[in-house]
């Protein structure tokens, strides 16, 4: 009977009403939680189909649908701390759970985490959230790796005690060399010099360059022999060369020719020498033919003018920051910077069909799709945002008037229930 049918809509009422409650109270309660998503309760009809020649009309009720609006983001907070990290735009950040990290990374996604290193050097958040990224390698480059697959993704881990070296594989020698010692007169003495390099394993070693004028005939030969020797290799000569230089009018005191006695050969086209020291392969730069830069023999004096090179000893990790681009790069209080690790972010077709998980986090499932990792800020993803955290996009003073509004909605359902109730009554006292 209708009454029957008005009493079950009261109660469906109050089941839609109790639903959306909960949803604002988990919406309020998660004000304050960083990267929370809203969620939001939609209220659909319920229709019974009766006779349209009996008259009467027959209540179906309401239901609720419940969801996450995931895709909804939340204003991006400045902090103190260069690891705590938040999307800007679309994607998400790949995290595993800490008891996964050591077996294989379970992938998980969030949209921000204020990201520490553990006892363990793991960057985690305070809930044991893991920073998952693909490792570069030892030339600070990212290898080609699935982009389907979390196989590549590796625990980001940063040990504060951590050192590295960088080996010096480039040197640039400026030096003058006296054009009066190749004169006829000359002494033939020597003039040594002494570049540091650093090796392969951040240790300091020497390269002993030794300048020998060539002297006697009727005029300044303008030539000299150069010597090349490696500390590392106890001494041993990796490089001897023959150098002219110009006397011309255009072209004075700079390099006119350079002839190989031993050692690696010439680039005339760059001014370089390639030699191998103990550590690999070496690049010296003495100038090309004609320039002014390198190599020069003017007046009288020995003075080296410029000397340049790359590399640096061994250094302590001072500091690791993330770019926009999700590039993890270490700075060492020797001034190296070291790309460690390239955070990617997660992008699946459909969003609000993740499932949700306890501290904001998600996972894929069959209404999401399957995930795809990007570049950060490349396809349809945003950038990462260093210093910053994502707030909570719960709107309070929305939810409060939403609280009334299901107040009042509960009560006058409540009220439908208890009129059924005195109906009913009534209809046993007339039986009687």
């Amino acid at each position: 009977m209708t009454i029957s049918s008005a009493l079950n809509a009261g109660v469906a009422g109050l089941n839609a009403n109790s639903s959306r409650l909960a949803a604002i109270s988990d919406n309020i309660a998660n004000s304050g939680t960083y990267g929370y998503k809203r969620t939001t309760t939609e209220f659909e009809s319920v229709v019974l189909t009766g006779s349209a020649s009996a008259g009467t009309y027959t209540a179906g009720g309401v239901r609720s649908q419940a969801s996450r609006l995931i895709d909804q983001s939340g204003s991006l907070i400045t902090t103190s701390n260069a690891l705590d990290l938040a999307v800007s735009g679309r994607g998400m950040l790949p995290v595993t759970r800490s008891g996964d990290a050591a077996a294989g990374s379970n992938l998980l996604m969030t949209r921000t985490g204020a990201f520490r290193a553990d006892q363990n050097g793991f960057l985690t958040t305070g809930s044991g959230l893991v920073l998952l990224g693909w490792p570069a390698g030892t030339d600070g480059a990212i290898p080609a790796l699935p982009r389907d697959s979390a196989a590549g993704l590796t625990p980001v881990v940063i040990n504060a005690n951590q050192q590295a070296g960088d080996a010096t594989t480039e040197i640039t020698l400026g030096v003058n060399l006296p054009a009066t010692a190749t004169a006829p007169d000359g002494t033939g003495e020597d003039f040594p010099l002494s570049v540091e390099y650093f090796g392969n394993l951040g240790t300091s070693e020497t390269l002993e360059f030794t300048f020998t004028p060539t002297v006697g005939g009727a005029a300044n030969s303008n030539a000299w022999t150069m010597q090349i020797r490696d500390s590392a290799q106890a001494g041993v000569v990796i490089g001897e060369y023959e150098l002219t230089f110009d006397n011309s009018r255009a072209n004075a005191g700079t390099l006119s020719s350079v002839a190989v006695i031993s050692g690696g050969a010439y680039d005339p086209a760059t001014g370089a020498l390639d030699l191998t020291v103990a550590g690999g392969p070496l690049q010296i730069n003495i100038g090309m033919l004609g320039d002014t830069s390198g190599l020069t023999q003017l007046s009288d004096s020995f003075s080296p003018t410029s000397i340049s090179k790359n590399g640096s000893a061994v250094g302590n990790l001072t500091s690791v920051e993330i770019d926009d681009q999700g590039m993890l790069t270490a700075t060492y209080d020797t001034g190296l910077t070291r790309t460690l690790y390239q955070i990617p972010l997660v992008d699946v077709p459909n969003i609000n069909g993740l499932t949700a998980l306890n501290d904001q986090v998600y996972e894929t499932s069959i209404s999401s799709g399957s995930f795809y990792l990007w570049d950060a800020g490349e396809g349809p993803t945003g950038t990462i945002a260093g210093f910053a955290r994502e707030e909570s996009t719960t709107d309070l003073a929305a939810e409060l008037t939403s609280l009334i509004q299901t107040q009042r909605a509960y009560t006058s359902s409540a009220k439908i229930i208890q009129t059924v109730d005195e109906m009913l009554q009534e209809t046993t006292n007339i039986k009687r």
